[in-house]
């Protein structure tokens, strides 16, 4: 797998991110994960933190957990709080099935060309994860399985090929200030963007680094990566140096 790799030309990504656009919420957090990070500080790591064939190449830029969606306007009319909406979700009106991430809904249905990008783009297919975040995230909000996942796809690669992916590439394997990695993500994206970053950090000391989300206003997202596209997040609590692991 190529985690980095770009399956859209710039005027796919454009319309990927069109077929994003919404009105009844807010915004969107695109949640990418930095996968030798996130394995290293499992317990017990999952399927795609173990079979090293979904491994290779997953350290050359971030991969795909997931694009949540804020509390649509009918749910708030009906009173469901920030955190009952973060906890549940869709669930909320159709309750998650018992059992592991392959029981969370049924197979994504996402066209032929996009199998494999996705594969590339979001190890954690392997364990169920895609059918879980879109079961999730995606399924009461009348945005299609293909719309949800190309329009992830288009965001992370846009991620991967500016500055904050060339940082992380050019330091994984070593530690790096907090402030780096913020100042990376605003070269990337603009001055000031930096509050639409959260860092998730865990492992020994909560050190590695596991994880970025980014805030993107929903009405906007098909602008992005301009300024006007994003949303403020809730800052993460990595410490002032963080280990950026490599595989």
């Amino acid at each position: 797998m190529n985690a980095g790799a770009q399956a859209h030309e710039p005027q796919e990504q454009r319309e990927a991110l069109e077929d994003l656009e919404r009105e009844h919420f807010d915004h969107y957090v695109l949640a990418l994960t930095w996968h030798p990070g996130f394995c290293a500080s499992r317990r017990q790591p999952p399927r795609e933190c173990r079979d090293p064939s979904l491994m290779v190449g997953a350290d050359d830029g971030f991969v795909i957990h997931g694009l949540w969606p804020s509390r649509p306007v009918r749910l708030i009319s009906q009173g469901v709080s920030v955190s009952e909406w973060r906890r549940q979700g869709c669930f909320l009106e159709r309750p998650r099935p018992a059992g592991d991430f392959c029981q969370a809904g049924p197979a994504i249905d996402i066209g032929s060309s996009l199998e494999q990008e996705l594969d590339d783009a979001m190890p954690g297919r392997a364990s169920c994860l895609d059918r879980y975040e879109y079961a999730k995230h995606g399924a009461c909000l009348s945005i299609s399985d293909d719309d949800f996942f190309d329009g992830a796809l288009a965001l992370t690669e846009i991620v991967n090929a500016g500055a904050l992916g060339d940082f992380m590439r050019d330091n994984r394997g070593s530690t790096v200030r907090r402030n780096a990695l913020i100042a990376a993500f605003e070269e990337a994206f603009g001055r000031g963007t930096g509050s639409s970053l959260s860092l998730q950090c865990g492992g020994s000391g909560n050190r590695l680094l596991t994880e970025v989300r980014i805030g993107l206003e929903a009405e906007h997202i098909d602008d992005f990566p301009a300024r006007k596209s994003f949303a403020p997040v809730d800052h993460g609590r990595c410490p002032s140096r963080i280990e950026l692991r490599r595989f």
